[in-house]
């Protein structure tokens, strides 16, 4: 039987990573990670939110570049696998097991001066205000007079206006 362990997660450091060394020279550390799910609740109309926090471990040269460049609040992007850790309590000397990740890649997301609220690194708390972005697409044509249901459909597809670039 096949199987596949594969896990993309985007989302917000929680802390700020420490880097340790193993006794080998290997690099290692931990992130916490909050994602977030939006959903619509039915029965109240409301906007739901749920945030689930995850640990993340990584290993060598992505250990490193996370020490150095990710803070808390800083948003990324890890390609990993799940890991299940077992253990005995020491106290209570039930067995104990934990889920996490080992994060194999890392992508930094945001701006170079902290991403989105996160502070620069540095900068006590400060964060610059993002730079107006200009547009290169054409400004969309005005529609002629025509009734509201024939206006609902394009008759060719337009550029996307700012406000509707995802990124």
């Amino acid at each position: 039987m096949a199987s596949f362990n594969k896990v993309i997660l985007v989302g917000n450091v929680t802390r700020d990573p420490e880097v340790r060394f193993t006794p080998g020279g290997t690099a290692v550390t931990d992130v916490g990670l909050a994602v977030n799910r939006f959903w619509m609740d039915k029965g109240t109309n409301e906007r739901k939110e749920e945030t689930t926090f995850i640990d993340v471990t990584l290993w060598g040269r992505t250990a490193e570049v996370a020490g150095e460049y990710l803070a808390k609040g800083r948003p990324c992007l890890i390609e990993g696998r799940l890991q299940l850790d077992q253990w005995d309590d020491k106290e209570t000397g039930q067995k104990r097991s934990k889920l996490k990740v080992i994060g194999e890649t890392l992508q930094l997301l945001g701006s170079r001066d902290g991403g989105g609220n996160a502070p620069a690194a540095g900068g006590a708390g400060y964060s610059a205000p993002p730079q107006q972005q200009r547009s290169t697409a054409p400004p969309r044509q005005p529609q002629s007079s025509t009734s509201p249901d024939e206006a609902f459909y394009d008759d060719a597809p337009s550029a996307p206006m700012d406000d509707d670039v995802p990124f």
